[in-house]
């Protein structure tokens, strides 16, 4: 009896409380959206008092404060009207505004898009699938891509039309190792014979003779105008723009870019795959092999400076065709158009007019009769190197133990290469007694 009044009489002042504090929050809070705030904070106090004396004989009705008692200031999630739900404690308030309607989404147009997105051709740009740039790799890009957008070329074309510019910018370097070249061939029976002299001179260990011939070379190379460096200037310019190229229309093919899946041409349409019927590689490698036996852009293979690789040249096309079968149409396409442009480029300078023009000098036709070095054979040739090599490492050989041999001799003691030391008086020689001179007679 005892414990049941004296959580009565907790209850009571609990209830106390609650109201009190009710009050002034109404009197503080007159809006709506804090009247409902308050409610809630009075609902979380009083669920938390009456699960705390749940033992309490008052009935509910009386101990709930009277602002939660009116019909009009809350809403319980129960079914009944008037009191407080079956289980308070687990109950939520739902005296909360309408849930706002979705808002309708603008109508999409392609003018609307940003042109990071689209380009001019309504494609996708390079730069949002992660191509182009200012590398070498993405200024090519970004040139096919504005040939594509721009000039409204299909992919063939603009790999086509972007092949020839980069071909016609770097033509001037073809004009001058042209023109390196013919002097060259003009000049070579006296650049033969200078080669064979110091070529024999270093296979017999002479370094002074060598040096002397080699000096006498310089000096002949100077004088014609002629420099074997500058038929290197082609290869060397058109590496760079080759990986470029080659690389970029890689990533191209891979990414994908979509619009070059049908980009191609007759029996190549999809340019990021393969050629299924290997016409494309072989024709790459039957372009290459002309323009190496016809003539490079540099050079021509009955050149001095190209009698040695030619052997090499001749077998490239048949190497790289096995790897050239996979690649993708896009990159075979440039580079049968480079080997396309080169074959007419070597065709053109062969006219004598156009020769003319750009001074480059007439080859010469050399009697195999009147030049030094004789035409071999390719084992003949292949014999020669391997000889070559050889005597130049006997030669190395041979330095190398003299200068062993020196470093020892000036370290080590000396030795005895005469009959007498020297560093010391030469000793009087010795007379026998029959060679001695006579005593003249005394008078």
């Amino acid at each position: 009896m005892l414990v049941n009044r004296m959580q009565l009489w907790r209850a009571t002042n609990a209830a106390a409380a609650l109201n009190a504090a009710t009050a002034r929050l109404a009197t503080q809070h007159n809006s709506p959206a804090n009247r409902r705030d308050m409610h809630l904070a009075s609902h979380r106090i009083w669920s938390a008092q009456l699960s705390r004396h749940s033992m309490c004989l008052v009935p509910p009705q009386k101990l709930v404060p009277p602002a939660l008692m009116g019909s009009s200031a809350l809403r319980f999630a129960s079914t009944g009207t008037g009191g407080l739900p079956e289980s308070v404690s687990t109950k939520e308030l739902v005296d909360l505004p309408d849930i706002p309607a979705a808002p309708t989404p603008p109508a999409f147009s392609v003018e609307d898009v940003s042109s990071d997105v689209l380009n001019a051709a309504g494609e996708a740009t390079f730069a949002s699938i992660g191509l182009g740039g200012w590398t070498p790799v993405g200024v090519v890009q970004n040139c096919m891509e504005f040939l594509h957008c721009t000039w409204e070329l299909p992919w063939w074309g603009a790999i086509a039309v972007g092949t020839l510019v980069v071909r016609t910018i770097i033509f001037p370097l073809v004009i001058l190792a042209q023109r390196n070249s013919a002097k060259m061939n003009n000049n070579m029976p006296q650049m033969q014979l200078l080669q064979l002299k110091m070529t024999e001179a270093r296979q017999s260990g002479n370094a002074i003779e060598s040096a002397r011939y080699a000096q006498e070379m310089m000096l002949f190379m100077r004088d014609k105008g002629v420099n074997p460096l500058k038929n290197m200037i082609v290869p060397l310019a058109q590496a760079p723009l080759f990986i470029s190229f080659f690389m970029g229309l890689r990533q191209m093919a891979n990414t994908p870019v979509d619009s070059m899946r049908d980009g191609g041409l007759w029996w190549f349409q999809d340019l990021t795959l393969a050629d299924p019927f290997y016409i494309l590689p072989l024709i790459t490698s039957a372009t290459l092999y002309l323009t190496i036996e016809i003539g490079t852009d540099s050079a021509r293979l009955s050149a001095a400076n190209m009698n040695t690789m030619k052997y090499v040249l001749r077998a490239l096309p048949l190497v790289i065709f096995p790897f050239t079968m996979n690649f993708p149409a896009a990159i075979l396409t440039y580079w049968a158009c480079s080997n396309f442009i080169s074959l007419g480029q070597v065709a053109v300078l062969r006219i004598p007019s156009v020769r003319e023009y750009f001074k480059i000098e007439k080859m010469l036709t050399h009697a195999p009769s009147a030049l030094p070095t004789k035409k071999k054979g390719f084992v003949g040739g292949m014999k020669e190197s391997w000889d070559n090599m050889k005597i130049t490492k006997e030669i190395e050989e041979r330095q190398r133990l003299d200068e062993i041999r020196f470093a020892k001799a000036g370290k080590g003691p000396l030795v005895k290469t005469f009959k007498y030391d020297p560093t010391k008086p030469k000793p009087l020689p010795t007379v026998e007694p029959h060679m001695r001179l006579k005593e003249p007679p005394k008078e």
